[in-house]
């Protein structure tokens, strides 16, 4: 069962997006990376705002991390969101990629249960024929920061 509610649409990826939605396609987690400096661009663009290059890979992440912030959403500004109030929109600190954090969604765990410095481990939410990067908390792991 999808996270958030069956009628809101993920919205069309861009020319730049288009190695991330084929990761999420094969449920493999890509990062844009820029070939020149090496370092990743998040979200994805057509520039690196470091070295200015238009030159990029895709790379496969992990799909590690530790929540980095978080809010609880208990307004829906889309009313297609109101049957899914209350909402989580977590950031999540990716491992491995010197700083990349993902705006993404925490599943299987009660707001009150959130905090800040939880590991998680990627889960794929299926939107359609679209999956799509959320995280679960990791049952192995401890609370490193907060």
């Amino acid at each position: 069962m999808p996270y958030l509610p069956a009628g809101f649409e993920v919205p069309p990826f861009l020319p730049h997006e288009h190695g991330f939605a084929e990761g999420c396609r094969l449920r493999e987690l890509r990062l844009q990376r820029c070939t020149d400096c090496g370092r990743f661009r998040q979200p994805p663009a057509p520039r690196c705002a470091h070295c200015r290059s238009n030159r990029s890979d895709w790379t496969a992440v992990s799909g590690r991390g530790e929540i980095y912030t978080y809010t609880i959403v208990r307004h829906a500004a889309n009313p297609v969101l109101r049957e899914a109030l209350p909402y989580n929109v977590v950031v999540v600190l990716l491992d491995g990629t010197e700083g990349v954090r993902l705006v993404s969604n925490l599943i299987d765990t009660a707001p009150e249960h959130i905090r800040i410095g939880q590991r998680v481990v990627l889960h794929w939410d299926i939107r359609d024929a679209m999956p799509l990067p959320c995280f679960r908390l990791d049952p192995d792991a401890e609370i490193i920061h907060g």
